[in-house]
């Protein structure tokens, strides 16, 4: 059976925005690491009682990429220590083009990318209310425009961030 990922993500992103009501979050704002296929630093403040940005600053590939999100936060398990997010954001990547490179395959081994892009995100979060620490594991695609382009469905990481 072949499946269409444009209309999977399409229907489970409109599924997602049906079922998320407002609510509200248990810290304003957190500071932590992400480790995945992009490991970093992440910052998330929210703005109002459901919708957050995250930046997140990361190293891959002899290089590091910055990226701004902005996410809606809904009640997951009706538990307020749990949070379900969505949402989308910016991205900019500066990579060494070194030989052997996994993904960069040009003859000029020497080549430095700017990649430029667009990045959704999808995850669940658990805010630790006896310490002010909470665990989110999310998975986060990407599509870069601008440099070496295409889409990237791997990403996907855990952060551990102290909130306040």
């Amino acid at each position: 059976m072949k499946v269409n990922l444009k209309r999977l993500v399409f229907t489970s992103s409109l599924m997602l925005m049906i079922v998320f009501a407002a609510t509200s979050q248990n810290y304003n704002s957190a500071i932590g690491v992400r480790g995945g296929s992009l490991n970093g630093l992440t910052f998330k403040h929210f703005l109002g009682s459901n919708a957050a940005f995250e930046g997140i600053l990361a190293t891959r590939w002899r290089g590091f990429h910055v990226t701004g999100l902005y996410e809606k936060h809904a009640t997951a398990f009706n538990n307020e220590q749990f949070q379900w997010y969505y949402g989308a954001g910016v991205h900019v990547g500066f990579y060494d083009g070194y030989k052997n490179h996994p993904y960069f395959h040009d003859d000029d081994h020497n080549k430095d990318y700017v990649v430029i892009g667009i990045d959704g995100i999808l995850g669940l979060e658990y805010a630790i209310e006896a310490i002010p620490i909470s665990i989110g594991i999310d998975w986060k695609p990407e599509f870069n425009i601008v440099g070496y382009s295409g889409f990237w469905f791997g990403d996907g990481g855990i952060a551990i961030r102290y909130y306040w």
